[in-house]
């Protein structure tokens, strides 16, 4: 070892204990599940403007819950989990904005989960019932029938 290999070592210490860490604090705001939804919902349109149906279904397909910062999201089946995952962006959209970079997404496949569908007259009237009572009481008033 030489003088000047000493001498560069001990100046090289030096900078490297005068070199200042940054230290990177990322966005952590509280938001409500109010607020998750209406991105989720907006990120859905999102894709559905720009053509990708499968995964705007698959994000609709039922309402996500919130617990803490991490976003529970049932799915029917493991294939459709498969989908939902390959959407690498949407956890980073969330993340921006809601300003908070602790959110997690988890995906349950639930495979009890099954879209209701409304085969006969009826069914597809009792479903318009759900959405929108008032068609009871208008059919009622006009004494309309159901069937055929």
């Amino acid at each position: 070892m030489s003088l000047a290999s000493i001498r560069a070592k001990k100046e090289m210490t030096e900078t490297l204990k005068n070199t200042v860490k940054e230290v990177v604090h990322l966005a952590s705001e509280p938001f409500t599940e109010t607020e998750m939804l209406e991105q989720w919902l907006k990120y859905a349109q999102r894709l559905e403007n720009k053509g990708q149906h499968i995964v705007a279904s698959l994000i609709t397909i039922n309402q996500p819950t919130l617990e803490g910062t991490t976003i529970i999201h049932e799915l029917p089946n493991e294939s459709s989990k498969l989908d939902f995952e390959k959407d690498k962006e949407f956890l980073g959209y969330l993340r921006g904005k809601l300003h908070n970079h602790d959110i997690t997404i988890e995906v349950r496949v639930n495979e009890a989960l099954v879209m209701k569908k409304a085969y006969s007259n009826q069914d597809k009237y009792n479903r318009l019932v759900e959405l929108n009572p008032n068609l009871e009481l208008m059919r009622n008033l006009f004494g309309l029938d159901v069937n055929d």
